[in-house]
């Protein structure tokens, strides 16, 4: 792909296919932006979020544009409850909880290499703005979900690129950082956001277990938000 110039306002989206990421690409399309959508395949356990990203971009019109880029090297590292198939995953209906400390689900580096991968697609796709799902208030232990690591990462962005030495400059979108999940859930219903796309669950079936933190977290947003979840639950 050659790098397009034209007047056009335009966003790469890091799309997971989760609930957040997915809420991300409505968002940017409500604020006027085309989409660019960009997912990750990194040895994740719920590797089938991959099929529902295709989902969402299909939902959106952009399966054209969508990038699926492959970083086989961070299930190789492991040391993430995501990546190694040694590491479980917490489970509430065993007493276990992620919450008190950094999570085991907490994959390195991970958010580090999305922003600095979609840098370059948006440089490429002439994008003014990254889209990412993180969020400091559910997961808060993550530490690539803080605004100071987003503000940082910026920061590196207008000195590594072509576009920011120029002036122009890529930001970085970070509209859920501290919505609830029920506020994410309510705002991405009235635009009309396809949640019956997505999926959370971290054991990567075909139905979400329910009992792991990402489910519980998506089942407590949509009660609070008193909507039925759509996704099928085991």
């Amino acid at each position: 792909m050659s790098v397009i110039n034209d007047n056009k306002k335009r966003a790469v989206i890091i799309l997971s296919g989760g609930l957040d990421s997915t809420t991300c690409m409505g968002l940017a399309k409500e604020a006027g932006y085309d989409l660019y959508p960009i997912s990750f395949d990194y040895g994740q356990r719920h590797k089938i979020e991959l099929d529902n990203a295709k989902q969402v971009a299909e939902h959106y019109g952009v399966s054209r544009r969508h990038k699926i880029i492959k970083l086989d090297f961070l299930r190789d590292f492991g040391g993430s409850a995501l990546t190694d198939d040694s590491i479980d995953v917490p489970n509430v209906m065993n007493g276990e909880s992620e919450e008190s400390e950094i999570p085991v689900t907490y994959v390195p580096g991970r958010n580090l290499l999305f922003l600095s991968i979609a840098t370059s697609y948006a440089e490429v796709t002439g994008s003014e703005a990254i889209y990412i799902g993180v969020n400091a208030l559910d997961y808060s232990g993550y530490p690539d979900c803080r605004p100071e690591f987003i503000h940082k990462v910026e920061e590196v962005i207008a000195l590594a690129t072509k576009v920011g030495v120029e002036g122009k400059g890529i930001t970085i979108q970070t509209p859920l950082i501290d919505w609830t999940k029920a506020k994410i859930i309510e705002e991405g219903l009235k635009i009309g956001v396809p949640y019956e796309l997505t999926t959370s669950c971290y054991n990567g079936k075909a139905e979400a277990c329910g009992v792991c933190d990402s489910c519980r977290l998506r089942l407590k947003g949509f009660e609070e938000a008193g909507s039925k979840d759509p996704i099928p639950y085991l």
